[in-house]
């Protein structure tokens, strides 16, 4: 009896579950749409305005609906893992929320066959409620087309409408990490093979806070399709993917120079800094080029309309939209590189290539013209310094300008055009923009950085010190443009817009003191022998040299149980230390080396038994090359003997 009441109540379950997946068969009345998205493009986890990919629903099936009759609308929401960051298009006295964000329908403009894609676009007025639509009853019409208004009805029946095409282009609404697009009609295609297609573009995304990775080396955008309203949408597949976050830049500077702060250099080359993309689409011009033309990837007001149209730009699908200046999916600029120089000595200055360079030998590289196509497999990828890091390359619809800075000297070797960057209390920084790029190749860009210093010791100037520099896209966040800001949706911020960087900052360069390093051959007192030492600062003479003063740390060597280093105290200059090696080092047998912390120290020692009665020698100290600044050789006047002015004997 059991056995039976079981297989009862089993049988009345399956009875239900039958029941309700017959009551979710579609059929033809069933509006049933399939998610797809065709492209899922690679975000840089640099960024806070990354593109994701268009989503398509492709809905088919339906009830037919009579002519005349008002079409059911639905609103659409998306929600990503991350904060939306498309940016706002406030209309004047309405929403402040109203963004670039878009839904098509039917693919209007795209020059695909069927009525609906050889419509041109138009932006519904309305973004926040939707733009009430009917099916068309005007004769020469299709039946089963909307119009945008109803002219005469009888009762609650649309019976008379004009031949004019519904909206077919509506905003989206923003809302933190959704955005919801109102009021979209949903006309059922009915006819079996028929479908209605809705695209949903332009949605930007936080991909910083997405930046952590995961096994497989990037992190997926998810979006999640939720459908409310007058009708009922069966959505297959609600939660796509809808891009991959990955780092996007390498960033490193060429080895660290030394400059001595005795020495002048005029636009001396320092380094060469190279921004490398970690995958082909990291670079981007501001639109695509559509020719090779100079600018021609940096204009205002492209033809970037078709839907469905992959660009591999910093812009999407651009669109001019009522009640506001900015153009929907339009970016403010390419991408933008940029170097920070910090902890400058005062004194420095410092200075840039207009463009990027081949090597350190910084020549230019040789290529296409600026701002040429971004399509040509053979392009060489080029960057062009720029006036700042947020200034637009030209307002939309308005006749553009690209904000270069072109060159006005070259450096001390090579032609290369370079142009002073200001240093304020140590920092500096200069942007380059990507003009010409290559989607289908990793590329590098690389620039000069050079500087000049005028040496005056008497002065500590320029002063001993590290230089560094930060390499990032760009902009990044400022007193203006906060990190928290730049996460969130922004009608005033531009696009694209970037993190700070996040590694350590590069060593750049060094000034280092001028030092004058002695050798002592031999000093000892032991055995009744003593040894005086004597110091000159020879840095006051009659040719005019910069008086300068130091300390000279004397340092002891006898094989083992050396001494502790000794220290002079200053040396005027003009002046001279003299001392015992029986007070200096008591005991000591073996030879001293003295650093000297001026330029011009030269040396003397005598060697005698005590009161220099039957033995006595003397002789000059060796004046050997700085390790810190050159090659130790040991032969008359090396290279680095002669850029330190020093000799190895007298």
């Amino acid at each position: 009896m059991v056995s039976f009441r079981k297989c009862i109540l089993a049988l009345t379950v399956l009875a239900l579950f039958v029941g309700l997946a017959s009551a979710q068969v579609t059929g033809s009345n069933q509006l049933t749409c399939a998610t797809n998205v065709s492209v899922t493009p690679t975000l840089r986890s640099e960024g806070y305005t990354e593109q994701t990919g268009d989503v398509t629903l492709t809905c088919q099936g339906g009830a037919n609906l009579p002519a005349g009759a008002q079409i059911p609308a639905v609103n659409i929401q998306i929600f990503l893992n991350t904060q939306v960051t498309s940016r706002l298009l406030p209309i004047s006295g309405g929403s402040s929320t109203v963004s670039e964000a878009l839904v098509l329908i039917d693919e209007p403009g795209s020059g695909l066959a069927g009525y609906g894609p050889s419509l041109p676009q138009k932006v519904c007025t309305t973004p926040t409620t939707g733009c009430t639509e009917y099916v068309g009853t005007v004769a020469g019409t299709t039946l089963g087309t909307a119009v945008d208004s109803c002219s005469t009805f009888t009762g609650a029946v649309c019976t008379g409408t004009s031949a004019v095409f519904g909206a077919n282009v509506f905003q989206g609404i923003v809302s933190g990490n959704s955005v919801t697009f109102f009021g979209i009609p949903v006309l059922p295609p009915v006819t079996t093979g028929a479908s209605r297609v809705y695209r949903i573009t332009n949605i930007r995304a936080n991909a910083t806070s997405l930046s952590g990775g995961s096994a497989a080396g990037a992190t997926p955008v998810i979006a999640s399709i939720s459908i409310s309203g007058a009708t009922s949408l069966l959505i297959q597949n609600p939660t796509p993917t809808v891009g991959f976050v990955q780092g996007g830049l390498s960033a490193s500077a060429s080895s660290v120079s030394s400059f001595n702060q005795c020495n002048n250099f005029t636009r001396a080359s320092v380094s060469t800094l190279t921004f490398t993309e970690n995958f082909g689409t990291a670079f981007k011009t501001r639109v695509a080029a559509s020719s090779n033309g100079q600018f021609a990837g940096q204009i205002s007001n492209p033809a970037q309309n078709v839907p469905g149209t992959v660009y591999n730009s910093e812009s999407n699908f651009v669109l001019a939209v009522p009640g506001n200046s900015n153009w929907a999916g339009l970016a403010d600029y390419g991408t933008r590189l940029k170097a920070t120089f910090n902890a400058v000595p005062a004194g420095v200055r410092l200075f840039v290539s207009t463009r990027n360079v081949n090597n350190n030998a910084l020549a230019f590289v040789a290529g296409g013209p600026d701002g040429g196509s971004t399509n040509n497999a053979g392009t060489t990828p080029v960057g062009l310094l720029v006036t700042s890091e947020t200034v637009s390359d030209g307002n939309a619809g308005i006749s553009g300008f690209f904000p270069q800075i072109t060159g006005t000297d070259v450096p001390s070797t090579g032609n290369t055009p370079i142009v002073e960057i200001p240093v304020v209390n140590g920092t500096a920084s200069a942007v380059w923009e990507v003009v010409n790029t290559n989607p289908n190749a990793l590329e590098s860009i690389r620039f000069g950085v050079y500087l000049t210093s005028t040496s005056n010791v008497a002065q500590n100037s320029p002063p001993a010190g590290s230089a560094t520099v930060n390499l990032s896209f760009a902009p990044t966040p400022t007193a203006a443009f906060t990190a928290a800001a730049g996460a969130v949706a922004s009608g005033t911020l531009t696009i694209p817009r970037f993190i700070s960087d996040t590694v350590a900052a590069r060593s750049l360069f060094t000034v280092n003191i001028c030092r004058t390093i002695l050798l002592y051959p031999y000093v000892t007192n032991v055995l009744g022998f003593d040894t005086g030492l004597a110091i000159a600062n020879t840095s006051t003479d009659p040719f005019g040299t910069g008086a300068q003063s130091g300390t000279c740390k004397l340092n002891w060597y006898q094989g083992a149980s050396n001494p502790a280093q000794g220290d002079t105290g200053n040396i005027a200059s003009g002046t001279v230390y003299t001392a015992l090696a029986s007070i200096a080092a008591p005991g000591f047998n073996g030879y001293m080396i003295a650093v000297c912390n001026f330029q011009y120290a030269h040396g003397f020692a005598f060697v005698s038994d005590l009161g220099a009665r039957n033995l006595a020698m003397g002789y000059l100290a060796l004046v050997i090359p700085d390790p810190g600044t050159g090659s130790r050789a040991a032969s008359g006047l090396d290279e680095a003997a002669a850029n330190t002015g020093e000799n190895i004997a007298h």
